[in-house]
């Protein structure tokens, strides 16, 4: 495929689907991710595209929502992964609330087989996986049907879940900054999130790489009330992901990384990466933690004649 090609065949991909990572697009173009990033950057360089963290979006700094047949298809591997390991944070017997979207559905295809289970969700499609679980009560909201993405809004949805308390709240979005917390492109959809969230006593989002720096336009969870979040492992070369991982986790939200080596955390990021910029502190016996510093070789050969002539004034 010529250069002139594949870039068409990008562009048409983005304007189809608003966000597509760099994975995706090196798969459905059947070339390497070096040369699909070359390519994102001459069509940015061109104003046709914006560069995000790991992929590419629409101009103009507020991605658009894509449909639910564009997104079911983008980073499935991803969610999977993030679906196993939010399936794990839930316990036997617990009263959860699931919001819409494409990675909560995958959770609750794993959410059946937690017996006890009570999950209340504006979802059809999460309503659709727990349909035939045994022991799972599924309790849905009233409101209107977005048919978008399969989802209840409105008043009606929003006044059912006055008065709920459950334990946790699992949400997804369109994108995530630590600027800005969890955000999407649809008002109706963000005041459903918003609501789902004040029912919860903890919020877990689940959100992939590709949504990480991405801003839309309403936000549903400011950052202060993130518990944790559950996303994948950002490419290697990816470094603007890993800065806004590291954001997140200097504002107090526990990062737990799919597919790394320990994807369980208790507090702060998971398999951060050290900061260059500032030593690694020791813990001294006896003593607080401190910076290793290294004595002078004048000021120890000093020392050590100081001692030597000590000892022999006690052996006189």
């Amino acid at each position: 495929m010529f250069a002139a090609e594949r870039r068409q065949l990008i562009l048409e991909m983005v304007r189809a689907n608003g966000a597509v990572s760099l994975r995706e697009l090196a798969r459905v173009v059947q070339t390497s991710e070096v040369t699909v990033r070359r390519d994102v950057r001459a069509l940015e360089a061109e104003g046709l595209l914006d560069r995000r963290h790991g992929g590419a979006v629409l101009p103009g700094g507020f991605t658009r929502e894509s449909g639910f047949p564009q997104k079911s298809h983008l980073a499935t591997a991803e969610k999977t992964a993030i679906a196993d390991v939010a399936a794990g944070l839930v316990e036997e017997g617990e009263a959860i609330v699931v919001g819409a979207g494409t990675t909560t559905q995958e959770l609750a295809r794993r959410l059946a087989r937690v017996p006890g289970l009570t999950v209340v969700t504006n979802s059809l499609l999460v309503a659709q996986a727990l349909a035939h679980a045994n022991r799972v009560e599924v309790v849905m909201t009233g409101g209107t049907l977005r048919g978008s993405n399969y989802a209840l809004v409105g008043s009606g949805a929003e006044q059912s879940l006055q008065g709920l308390r459950v334990s946790r709240a699992f949400l997804s979005g369109s994108g995530l900054t630590a600027e800005r917390g969890l955000s999407t492109s649809n008002m109706l959809s963000a005041s459903v999130d918003r609501a789902l969230v004040q029912a919860a006593a903890e919020v877990v989002v689940l959100a992939d790489h590709t949504k990480l720096g991405t801003d839309t336009m309403f936000q549903t969870v400011p950052t202060d009330v993130i518990t944790r979040l559950v996303t994948d492992e950002p490419q290697s070369h990816d470094d603007r992901a890993a800065t806004e991982l590291q954001a997140l986790a200097d504002q107090g939200v526990q990062i737990t990384v799919a597919g790394a080596t320990a994807p369980a955390t208790t507090d702060g990021m998971q398999g951060r990466r050290p900061r260059r910029d500032s030593p690694l502190p020791v813990q001294r016996r006896g003593g607080p933690t401190a910076q290793l510093r290294s004595a002078p070789s004048g000021m120890l050969e000093q020392q050590a004649g100081e001692r030597a002539r000590v000892a022999d004034m006690r052996r006189r």
